[in-house]
């Protein structure tokens, strides 16, 4: 996004005709940053060329996962529905790994029956159930086994996956037992050790150490996998004083792990694929000045983005218009649900606004219309693909009929 004669805009197209012509809210995703960032990240770690599989979780839209599928990405998949939206979109089942720590009896049949590459199973119990499925099948079910490694990623404590007080996985006694137990097994093909800390970790360092806790388990048991998935996890910069990850020193990492264990590598990423890719438009309802601050009510709320609520996340706000006065007041962002969490920002001052104005909250392609709502009975937002000076939906605005 960028300023053009003051006016906000989403590659060729300015914010404001957007909500003149689609209303608000309104999701927009940049195509030629989505391009930049599937096209950087396979360039970064070329040098071993990982399969890369997009987590679906972190945006379901079918239209953005199609696209994904051209640049020849695969899909990592939580849900059965989530399985059945990567399929529909048309990625390979090859390419397609599912994992989650609750994985039903419906679902593995589901996700045997259409041929995926690996089940990443987190249990002993699951590693029971496939091989129950798969006896009644007379096939052999290529899984992979989680390792929870008990690393902190240092990051936030709701989006922490690698510790040992987190419900993923199983620890490296376990790991070690299991492979023991079903390295033989005649419906369980162990193929991939898998293991995945965390989400938004902007530091190098943490995956280190992942590295290093997988090589001390692999010397430990006479197995060999060919997968080794080290899940996703790379953070993107919300605001201007966050570091990127560095890429380059993650890969330097992992090529001296393939030094010691020569596998392929698997990688989930979602949120630096999708992340800044997506704003969320926005119009001003109202404008309630107190002494203390000004509410600037929205008529986007939590239903419609969840993150600042559920995690104290942080979304920079950007103006459709830039002005040159600047109020030295307190702003807070809020939506019109009742609940004292929806709120979107706090800033010690602002631009000058106006009701009816319109404002984009950024970088919200990731974790956004995939954790939506409809609480407060708010029907979910228009998805919008920007690609240039087009502009094409991808998810029409829901109607108040289509759940009422």
């Amino acid at each position: 996004m960028k300023y053009l004669k003051k006016k906000l805009t989403i590659e060729n197209v300015k914010v404001n005709l957007i909500a003149k012509k689609y209303g608000t809210p309104a999701y927009c995703y940049s195509y030629s940053k989505l391009k930049r960032n599937i096209e950087n990240f396979k360039k970064s770690f070329q040098s071993f060329s990982p399969l890369i599989c997009f987590a679906v979780k972190s945006n379901t839209n079918r239209d953005l996962i199609k696209e994904i599928k051209k640049f020849g990405l695969g899909a990592d998949v939580v849900s059965m529905g989530e399985l059945m939206m990567a399929v529909k979109a048309g990625i390979n089942p090859k390419k397609i790994v599912f994992s989650g720590v609750g994985k039903t009896f419906e679902e593995i049949n589901y996700a045997i029956s259409k041929n995926i590459l690996l089940i990443n199973a987190e249990s002993e119990s699951e590693i029971k159930l496939i091989e129950k499925i798969a006896k009644l099948k007379k096939k052999k079910i290529e899984i992979g086994v989680r390792l929870n490694p008990n690393i902190d990623a240092k990051t936030l404590r709701q989006i922490s996956t690698g510790k040992k007080d987190n419900k993923f996985g199983v620890n490296s006694s376990t790991f070690i037992k299991l492979v023991n137990n079903y390295k033989n097994s005649k419906y369980i093909k162990l193929k991939c050790l898998s293991v995945h800390i965390g989400s938004q970790i902007l530091d190098h360092k943490p995956y280190e150490k992942m590295l290093k806790s997988i090589i001390k388990i692999l010397k430990k048991i006479n197995y060999k996998f060919e997968f080794i998935d080290l899940g996703g996890g790379m953070g993107i910069s919300y605001n201007d004083q966050e570091k990127k990850l560095d890429y380059k020193k993650y890969c330097i990492a992992i090529n001296k792990f393939l030094n010691e264990y020569n596998s392929k590598i698997i990688f989930e990423p979602g949120r630096s694929i999708i992340g800044n890719t997506g704003t969320l438009i926005s119009k001003i309802i109202y404008i309630k000045k107190s002494e203390k601050k000004n509410f600037i009510i929205l008529d986007a709320a939590m239903n419609d983005l969840m993150r600042p609520a559920l995690y104290g996340a942080v979304h920079k706000i950007m103006p459709a218009l830039k002005k040159t006065k600047i109020l030295k007041k307190n702003h807070e962002f809020v939506g019109p649900i009742c609940e004292s969490t929806d709120s979107f920002l706090n800033l010690k001052k602002f631009q000058d606004l106006k009701e009816n104005e319109i404002i984009v909250i950024c970088d919200v392609g990731a974790y956004g219309m995939s954790l939506g709502s409809n609480y407060n009975l708010r029907p979910k937002p228009i998805e919008l693909m920007i690609k240039g000076s087009k502009i094409k939906i991808i998810k029409k605005r829901q109607k108040y009929l289509d759940f009422i």
